[in-house]
């Protein structure tokens, strides 16, 4: 097994930016380098400790997921072998855990969509009898599935802040505002390619749930980005259906009423919320049985999900 990358150092390319955990890199005008790092961020606060496997894990997920759900959507993936673009001395720090993506313009949004009333929006029907402002019917349990699945779109935070959901209406006014000017010519809107985005998440959801439940595996939620080239076509971008980006539970330990446990790094916030910490940067470090835990709930996501080893 090959060292833990915390972060990667490819100097052959120019470094873009660092976010939670992909590091992202220009090859030229048309194509990413997108590293998905061994970091893992908690309550938005980038822990100090990295899970071995974990950037292998999401890669392989995503590619997973980008080649079976293909036929909805088009996504970001060029085919490009990420060692290919990077120096000699750099490929270990690619291999396995990294993409030549297109260069797409993102939309300002996060695509959640929710199959089952838990997290925060637990919180929400208890309060108000909707999620996100979508009306519910009354006497849902924790855990419960919904009717069907639903669409509640979030603002994208910057590294350290909180993503908050927001109204489609004002979705799609944010898409308007972000991308009209580079629609010009499309004959699309903004607001037109947020409900593009919308219909296509709720279509990604339910295929991979549906496929995820012959594996033993309920999706609860999950959350998309979405951009677009300059012909204004949708396309999947960043991950798909992760561990990271989407809440896993075990069928087999699934109840209504209660939190299932999660195929993800809720291991890890279990084990913050027993500490003595403010949620603020620096995030403490974590016990070496907290790491090894992690990194395998990852692994088995992964195994259980695809029917293949890592």
């Amino acid at each position: 097994m090959t060292a833990p990358l915390f972060a990667s150092s490819i100097t052959s390319l120019p470094l873009l930016s660092k976010g939670k955990v992909r590091d992202i890199y220009a090859v030229n005008a048309d194509q990413l380098l997108i590293v998905t790092t061994d970091r893992l961020s908690a309550f938005d606060v980038i822990l100090p400790d990295p899970i071995p496997r974990k950037g292998e894990v999401l890669q392989a997920v995503a590619n997973f997921w980008f080649d079976k759900l293909g036929h909805i959507v088009p996504n970001q993936l060029t085919g490009v072998d990420p060692e290919s673009v990077v120096s000699e001395s750099e490929r270990a720090q690619v291999r396995g855990r990294a993409v030549v993506v297109k260069r797409l313009k993102p939309l300002p949004i996060e695509a959640v969509v929710r199959g089952y009333v838990i997290g925060s929006g637990w919180k929400d029907y208890q309060a108000t009898g909707a999620i996100c402002g979508i009306a519910l019917p009354a006497g849902l349990k924790l855990a419960q599935k919904l009717p069907e699945p639903i669409f509640t779109p979030a603002t994208k935070a910057e590294v350290g802040d909180h993503d908050e959901n927001v109204s489609f209406e004002q979705a799609a006014a944010n898409c308007d505002a972000t991308l009209n000017d580079a629609l010009k010519g499309t004959g699309k809107t903004g607001a037109q390619l947020c409900a593009e985005a919308r219909d296509a998440a709720i279509r990604l959801y339910k295929e991979a749930s549906d496929f995820a439940a012959t594996r033993g595996i309920i999706i609860a939620d999950t959350k998309f980005e979405f951009g677009i080239d300059a012909a204004g076509t949708l396309h999947l971008i960043d991950e798909a259906l992760t561990p990271d980006s989407s809440r896993f539970w075990p069928a087999d330990q699934y109840a209504e009423g209660c939190n299932p446990p999660s195929y993800d790094k809720q291991y890890v916030r279990d084990y913050l919320e027993t500490l003595d910490w403010n949620k603020k940067a620096p995030g403490p470090k974590l016990p070496p049985e907290v790491v090894d835990r992690t990194s395998a709930k990852y692994v088995e996501a992964y195994e259980k999900l695809t029917g293949n080893t890592l």
